[in-house]
């Protein structure tokens, strides 16, 4: 096989699936360090990062070997949303519930506000809490994924681009956009939200 320095990712990867094996390791020597960093921006624990490292080579594996892997040229993005993917959904098992502020101007997401009465209100957070959780997950996967790293799991722009391989402008835009879809599908079914506690 020619050297790692000469073949790009399209055509390493198209050679392991055929059965050259170096191919995948010249892979991994390539994209390790940049995979391992971002899971652990996410799951901010280095042992299960390198579990979690492990799991996505796997995946990687299977799918390149099964045939299934068809994303010619974009070997980085595509094994980097594999790790992400894995990543934050262990870190939604391992981690606390979730509760958000939704605020145009600021991208802390703490609680909701509500001015019922105190007596129906613990009802009502709960509900309006499991709603929210819905309409987040009926966001496009970009927007939702750039927003759960920024609010639930408090990483930078910067890191979240990195993670994400997209730029930081992108990253922003695709949080403006989260937070427009929701305040959309918020006003589409008649909740009502309070600012005034944002944080």
């Amino acid at each position: 096989m020619m050297t790692d320095n000469v073949l790009n990712d399209s055509i390493l990867a198209l050679l392991y699936k055929n059965g050259d094996d170096e191919a995948f390791r010249q892979l991994v020597k390539r994209h390790r360090d940049r995979i391992y960093s971002a899971i652990l921006l996410i799951v901010k624990d280095s042992n299960l990062a390198e579990d979690l490292l492990q799991e996505v080579l796997v995946k990687a594996v299977k799918t390149i070997r099964s045939g299934e892997y068809n994303e010619e040229g974009k070997f980085l993005p595509w094994i980097m949303q594999i790790a992400n993917n894995l990543a934050i959904d262990s870190f939604r098992k391992s981690k606390r519930y979730l509760y958000v502020m939704i605020d145009e101007y600021n991208t802390t997401f703490e609680s909701l506000s509500y001015s019922e009465a105190p007596y129906e209100s613990e009802q009502i957070q709960k509900e309006m809490h499991l709603k929210l959780k819905q309409l987040i997950q009926e966001l496009p996967k970009s927007q939702r994924e750039v927003l759960i790293m920024r609010n639930y799991m408090d990483m930078s722009f910067k890191e979240i681009a990195g993670s994400t391989v997209v730029s930081i402008n992108t990253a922003l835009g695709r949080m403006r956009y989260a937070l427009i879809n929701l305040r959309k599908k918020f006003d589409d079914i008649n909740l009502t939200y309070d600012y005034d506690n944002v944080a």
